[in-house]
C-alpha cells in the first residue's frame, strides 16, 4: 500500500500539474469505486465546472480542494489503498483496463483513476461540507510526522501506555498518519531498535533517536519520489526511488549496509518484518 511519501508524491504531482485547472466532467466506470454520498449519475453533474484549488495530504489521505467561481465547492478526495493509481494524461490515450474513474479536464487532459485491485475509494464532498464528515477515516488519524505536534514527549506519552511491539505500534493510524510497513522497518533501523521491542520498554533516548529517524526516512523517500516495488507510480508514470537506497526493506538476506551481517525477515503481526540482528540489538 502507498505510504506517506508515495502519497506525498502524489499530492505535489497534482499541485505541479492540475492547480487552477477546471474540471469539464467526469465518468465513473466502477460503481463500486465512487463512495458515498453521491451515485454515480450525480458525479457528473455535481464535479462540472469545478476548479482545482489546490491538493493537500493527510495520513494517505489524497484531497482535492474544488473551487467555483471563487466560492468553495466541496472536496475531491482519493485513497490509493493497494494498487490505486492518479495518472495526468492526454485524453486521446488509450483507457487502461483497470481505469475506475476519469475527470476530464481543460485543454484535453485528464486525471485517471486506474486500480487493478479495486479496493482504492474515490469522494466527491459537497460544499460546505467539512472532508471529515464524509470521509469518515480521516477523524482517526493520529498526528503528522512533520507537524510540531509529533514530538519526543508525544511519542513518550504514546508508548508507555502500549505492549504492542514497537513495529506494530508505528503501523497504527491513529498514533501516527503516514507509517507503513516500509517505513517502518526503515525508521527501527535508523534508531537501532529490534521490531520486536515492546514499546512500552523504550528508553528516552531510544525514543528520541526513533523520532528523528521517522521523520528522516520519510524526508529521504519523499526526495526519492516514493518507493516502487509493483504498483506504485507518480502521476506521470514514473516509478519511485527509494527501493535503491532501502536500509533493510525488501533486502532479505543481503548484506546489511553498516555491518554487513545478512538482514533477516520475520512476520510481526501479519506483516513481512526486515531488521538487521546486528545492528538492531
Amino acid at each position: 500500500m502507498p505510504e506517506l511519501p508515495e502519497v506525498e508524491t502524489v499530492c505535489r504531482g497534482l499541485n505541479q500539474l492540475t492547480q487552477g485547472q477546471v474540471i469539464r466532467g467526469g465518468e465513473v466506470l466502477l460503481k463500486s469505486t465512487l463512495a458515498y454520498p453521491f451515485c454515480v449519475s450525480e458525479f457528473d453533474r455535481n464535479i462540472q465546472g469545478t476548479t482545482i484549488a489546490c491538493w493537500h495530504r493527510r495520513g494517505k489521505y489524497l484531497l482535492g480542494q474544488l473551487t467555483n467561481a471563487a466560492k468553495s465547492a466541496g472536496w475531491l478526495g482519493v485513497h490509493l489503498r493497494m494498487t490505486g493509481q492518479l495518472l495526468w494524461v492526454e485524453e486521446s490515450f488509450p483507457v487502461q483496463k483497470h481505469t475506475r474513474i476519469r475527470v476530464f479536464m481543460e485543454n484535453d487532459r485528464e486525471l485517471r483513476f486506474v486500480d487493478i485491485r479495486t479496493f482504492g475509494k474515490v469522494w466527491l464532498v459537497p460544499p460546505q461540507v467539512a472532508p471529515e464528515t464524509i470521509i469518515t477515516g480521516l477523524k482517526k488519524l493520529g498526528v503528522e510526522p512533520f507537524s510540531s505536534e509529533f514530538t519526543t514527549n508525544y511519542l513518550q506519552e504514546k508508548l508507555k501506555k502500549s505492549r504492542r511491539p514497537i513495529k506494530t505500534f508505528l503501523l497504527d493510524q491513529e498514533v501516527i498518519a503516514g507509517i507503513g510497513n516500509i517505513y517502518a522497518d526503515e525508521a527501527l533501523f535508523k534508531s537501532g531498535i529490534r521490531p520486536t521491542a515492546i514499546a512500552t520498554d523504550l528508553t528516552l533516548a531510544q525514543i528520541e533517536s526513533l523520532r528523528t529517524a521517522v521523520v528522516e526516512v520519510l524526508q529521504t523517500a519523499i526526495d526519492k519520489g516514493g518507493t516502487t516495488f509493483s504498483d506504485f507510480r507518480d502521476v506521470t508514470g514514473i516509478n519511485g526511488n527509494y527501493g535503491g537506497v532501502a536500509w533493510v526493506y525488501g533486502r532479505y538476506g543481503e548484506p546489511c549496509r553498516i555491518c554487513g551481517n545478512a538482514i533477516a525477515r520475520i512476520k510481526l503481526s501479519g506483516r513481512s518484518t526486515h531488521y538487521c540482528p546486528q545492528c538492531q540489538r
